[in-house]
């Protein structure tokens, strides 16, 4: 899947009932600068506000990168010290709230690299399917720079606090299967059924109801925050819609009627 003669950082497709969302800097191996970041709440937005979209897959334009990390050449410009950092956090944050609030499961579709920013990005996907090589990593301790805090309670929630320690205070590359074996990523494929694999898995998701995914999503969302910041009205609202929905009298009739379900996500 190549889209590599657009300009645009972020390309959105569609492939009902999937939609794409490319990394287009196959140059740098999809490093992410600002536009990136700025462009990605953009692509997530228009493809949860698509009806005909049930997953989203995001994905890099060629298999050599998911995300090779941030693009260090915009340190100097944008990044060179504490204040100018906490102004560009502000794009990131936006990114990665978009992702985590997105109504639609975003799948990672990973291979050639995942690194520093690349793995929250990664962990801010609700599902990651990475090609067997893959490497991974969060070199910040090699370059003098912190991880921020989100993105260390994300990895921290997901690999444990022993192998977060491991992988940023090491710096060190891993390779996929080492990740499956940490809980970082949910598969590990070969390399060249790594598309089919994600487009049959995401086609069979998208299958499902789509009321009952965003409940699940957004309870494992408020579920991972701190008891005094969960939305539980939010989530119960969720959840009486689905028992309220036209998609729970379908899957009712076509669990008796031994067919199924056509999801209507109304």
């Amino acid at each position: 899947m190549s889209e590599q003669n657009s300009a645009d950082p972020i390309i959105v497709k569609r492939e009902p009932p999937i939609g794409w969302l490319i990394l287009n800097r196959p140059q740098v191996r999809n490093a992410l600068n600002l536009r990136t970041w700025q462009r990605i709440p953009e692509a997530i937005g228009e493809l949860d506000r698509d009806e005909n979209v049930r997953a989203i897959v995001m994905t890099g334009a060629t298999p050599e990168a998911f995300i090779s990390g941030a693009d260090i050449s915009e340190f100097p410009s944008i990044r060179s010290d504490a204040s100018q950092a906490r102004v560009y956090r502000e794009a990131p944050n936006r990114a990665i709230t978009s992702m985590l609030e997105c109504s639609t499961p975003i799948i990672a579709m990973i291979s050639g690299v995942c690194i520093g920013g690349g793995v929250q990005v990664a962990l801010a996907c609700d599902i990651r399917i990475a090609a067997r090589g893959t490497r991974m990593g969060i070199p910040a301790a090699r370059l003098g720079l912190a991880y921020p805090l989100e993105g260390v309670i994300a990895l921290t929630q997901t690999v444990g606090h022993a192998n977060a320690r491991d992988i940023l205070f090491s710096a060190r590359l891993f390779e996929a299967d080492e990740a499956f074996a940490m809980g970082l990523v949910n598969r590990v494929v070969e390399p060249g059924d790594l598309e089919t694999y994600v487009r049959d898995y995401a086609t069979k998701m998208a299958a499902n109801a789509p009321l009952t995914i965003e409940a699940a999503k957004a309870a494992i969302r408020e579920g991972l925050k701190d008891p005094s910041k969960r939305d539980i009205d939010g989530v119960s609202e969720l959840v009486a819609l689905c028992f309220n929905s036209e998609d729970y009298k379908e899957g009712v009739r076509a669990f008796l009627e031994k067919r199924r379900p056509n999801f209507r996500g109304r």
